[in-house]
């Protein structure tokens, strides 16, 4: 057991490791958007438009990125985060605690047997449809 833990908070340190590396990018970015907006402010002759949209899209992406990660920690918790209200839950929980949305099937985890059987009806669901409208059509035509 102990080196199955050790392993969980390897995995753990790397991803916050990671987190951290990235929030220091965004800082940089940030310092950068600042410079070039100033220097487009000193020289309207200057546009830096692209860069900073640049500098803008990297911020977004990392944060992205930093989201996934948390993720990631959660689970190697034992945990999930309720899209609703943020607050984190056992894997195993179909609904959150705290304000009772519904996870997705995503966010659970899934019971072997449940997966196959939940497919199955969707697909006969339109089928069904189809036939109705194809009986109620036939109906009005007559």
């Amino acid at each position: 057991m102990p080196i199955f833990a050790d392993t969980k908070q390897k995995n753990i340190a790397n991803f916050q490791k990671s987190i951290q590396e990235k929030k220091n990018t965004i800082r940089r970015n940030y310092d950068e958007i600042g410079h070039l907006y100033y220097g487009q402010y000193k020289d309207i002759n200057i546009d830096c438009t692209k860069d900073i949209n640049a500098k803008c899209d990297a911020i977004t992406r990392l944060n992205e990125e930093i989201e996934e990660l948390e993720i990631k920690i959660l689970r190697e918790r034992g945990l999930k985060r309720c899209p609703v209200c943020r607050t984190e839950n056992n894997l195993a929980y179909a609904f959150c605690f705290k304000c009772g949305a519904r996870f997705d099937d995503e966010d659970s985890v899934p019971a072997p047997e449940a997966a196959p059987k939940a497919e199955a009806p969707k697909a006969e669901e339109p089928e069904v449809e189809a036939e109705a409208e194809d009986t109620e059509e036939d109906k009005s035509e007559d």
